[in-house]
């Protein structure tokens, strides 16, 4: 990784902290979580997750409007009109909004209504992508790719921070092997890799990661016990129901029952979860 110039910790390196909004931030002594569906759907929809998840408390939400899909038949996700509902739900309850940017023609569209870029797994090396989210004055939350060695992924966050982006948060997802079991490997390993590597924050996936909600709540205690900055999580009000990876979307009740039981881990290891009070607000 001797390329690595700005991602690779040094003794002069403090630990970098990115700012979501003015009350969350992900990289300092606080987890941070992220939770809400794979996919917007309706305005209801992400209003009942808002609403369940704020007390939880969920820091963050989650919603893909723009979706790659494996299959072109698949739902690709709402579009403008999703991207309008996440502005409205971040603005009527005040959490900041995380969704995936897939193309650089959508940079300026998503980075005007949400508080962080995603840019998935199968664009981590997108280079050209990665090089406008380096313009971006926006938060970046970089997946590893399913097949990506460690120094790939290192290298990836290079490339964005090489193009004047320094709030770049890495996130593991998962690795893809020869056990269909769950749907990919969870790389704890690589979560503590990085923490020493680099100076960015590390979240995790277990979502993605296990393709299985029965299996994510472990995963979660399991991430932050090993040095994780924060978890991103699939939730929907009714899982069966998702439009896509319904296998592994949490109930919004097994969601807050999910942050309750990570609470006590991070004490264990000196940390502990934002708790962040709002007035509560009722969906109209």
């Amino acid at each position: 990784m001797k390329d690595a110039k700005l991602v690779v910790k040094s003794e002069s390196h403090r630990n970098t902290i990115v700012h979501l909004s003015d009350h969350v931030a992900i990289g300092g002594q606080k987890i941070v979580i992220i939770g809400g569906p794979c996919t917007v759907e309706s305005l209801t929809q992400m209003e009942t997750v808002a609403q369940h998840l704020q007390f939880a408390p969920v820091q963050a939400l989650r919603g893909g409007v723009y979706k790659p899909r494996t299959s072109p038949y698949a739902f690709q996700g709402m579009g403008l009109e999703g991207l309008e509902i996440l502005a409205e739900v971040r603005k009527r309850y005040e959490m900041p909004i995380v969704t995936e940017v897939m193309a650089i023609s959508q940079i300026e569209e998503i980075a005007a209504c949400a508080d962080m870029l995603q840019i998935g797994s199968r664009n981590m090396q997108n280079f050209d992508l990665l090089k406008a989210i380096g313009q971006a004055n926006k938060p970046v939350l970089l997946k590893r790719g399913l097949a990506s060695t460690i120094e790939e992924f290192v290298m990836a966050a290079e490339y964005i921070m090489s193009y004047g982006n320094p709030n770049v948060v890495l996130c593991e997802r998962g690795i893809r092997s020869f056990d269909p079991y769950t749907r990919n490997v969870l790389d704890l390993g690589a979560v503590v890799a990085l923490k020493q590597i680099t100076h960015l924050p590390v979240i995790v996936d277990p979502s993605h990661a296990a393709g299985k909600r029965e299996l994510i709540a472990d995963l979660s205690r399991g991430a932050i016990a090993c040095g994780a900055d924060g978890l991103i999580i699939e939730c929907h009000p009714e899982p069966d129901k998702s439009v896509s990876d319904a296998r592994q979307a949490l109930t919004l009740d097994d969601m807050v029952n999910l942050v309750r039981s990570v609470k006590p881990v991070a004490e264990a290891i000196g940390r502990q979860v934002y708790e962040i009070q709002r007035p509560q607000l009722a969906i109209a």
